[in-house]
C-alpha cells in the first residue's frame, strides 16, 4: 500500500502518474482526503484503483456509523476506525456498511487501529495512561476487534505474530511503519523492513515516505517489491 501523504490533489497526481502501471494499493489519509474530498477518491476507483482510506473514525456511535456509509458509497476497498472507541462503536461502524451495502455499494474491508506506530511504551504507560507492554495493549484491542466483527487490525509489524496467534490467520494485519534497509526512520519508533514484516505473517505493508520522498519513485517501489518477490 502506497501511502499518498501529500497535501492536494496535483501533488498525488503526479506520483501515480510515475507509478503507472505497478499494482498495488494507495493508501488516502487525513491530509488529502481533507484536501481533495471525496470527489478525488471517488475518481481514483472509477481508474481502477483499489483505495485504503485511512481516516481513523473515532466519535460517538452513530457518527461513526454514518461516517462509514459514506465512504463505503465512495466504494473504498479499505477503511479504519480507532479500535480505541470500544466494541459498540466498531459494530456500528459495520451497521454504517451494512446500509450503504444495501443500496448497491460493495463491502469494504474494517480495519481497526491499535496503537500508532510513532506510540513508544513511555508514551504508551505516561501519557496515554495504559500499563503493561506495547504488546498487551495491542492484543486487548485486537481482540476487541474481532469480537466486534472487524476484518483485521492496523498494527506494528512487531505485533503480527502475537496477533495471528490470537486471533486467527485469517485476522487481517495492515503494517506501516515500513522502512527498507538504509532508510530514514523519520517519526516511527517501531519499524522493520518489508521483508521481515512479510516474514512476520503480514498482509499489507504501508510504506509512505521511503518511496513519495525518493528522487525515483518508481525505481523506489519496483526495489521493493523485487525484494519481497
Amino acid at each position: 500500500m502506497v501511502a499518498l501523504d501529500y497535501a492536494n490533489a496535483e501533488s498525488a497526481e503526479k506520483l501515480l502518474t510515475q507509478l503507472d502501471g505497478i499494482p498495488c494499493f494507495v493508501k488516502v489519509g487525513m491530509q488529502l482526503f481533507y484536501a481533495a474530498g471525496p470527489a478525488f477518491v471517488a475518481n481514483l476507483k472509477d481508474r481502477g484503483y483499489k483505495v485504503f482510506l485511512d481516516v481513523k473514525m473515532h466519535d460517538i456511535p452513530n457518527t461513526v456509523k454514518g461516517g462509514a456509509e459514506s465512504v463505503t458509497r465512495l466504494g473504498v476497498d479499505v477503511f479504519n476506525v480507532h479500535a480505541a472507541g470500544g466494541k459498540m462503536m466498531m459494530e456500528a461502524a459495520l451497521e454504517g456498511v451494512d446500509k450503504a451495502v444495501s443500496g448497491g455499494s460493495d463491502r469494504p474491508q474494517v480495519i481497526a487501529v491499535t496503537q500508532l506506530t510513532s506510540t513508544s511504551l513511555v508514551v504508551l504507560n505516561e501519557e496515554i495512561g495504559l500499563a503493561g507492554s506495547m504488546e498487551e495493549a495491542v492484543l486487548r484491542y485486537a481482540r476487541l476487534t474481532r469480537a466486534a466483527g472487524l476484518a483485521g487490525v492496523v498494527a506494528s509489524p512487531h505485533e503480527v505474530t502475537a496477533i495471528k496467534a490470537a486471533c486467527g490467520a485469517d485476522f487481517v494485519t495492515v503494517t506501516p511503519g515500513i522502512r527498507p534497509a538504509g532508510a530514514d526512520v523519520g517519526d516511527q519508533s517501531r519499524i522493520m523492513t518489508p521483508q521481515q514484516a512479510f516474514a512476520q505473517g503480514t498482509d499489507y505493508v504501508v510504506i509512505g515516505r521511503p518511496i513519495t520522498g525518493a528522487a525515483d519513485p518508481r525505481a523506489a517501489i519496483e526495489a521493493i517489491i523485487d525484494s519481497v518477490s
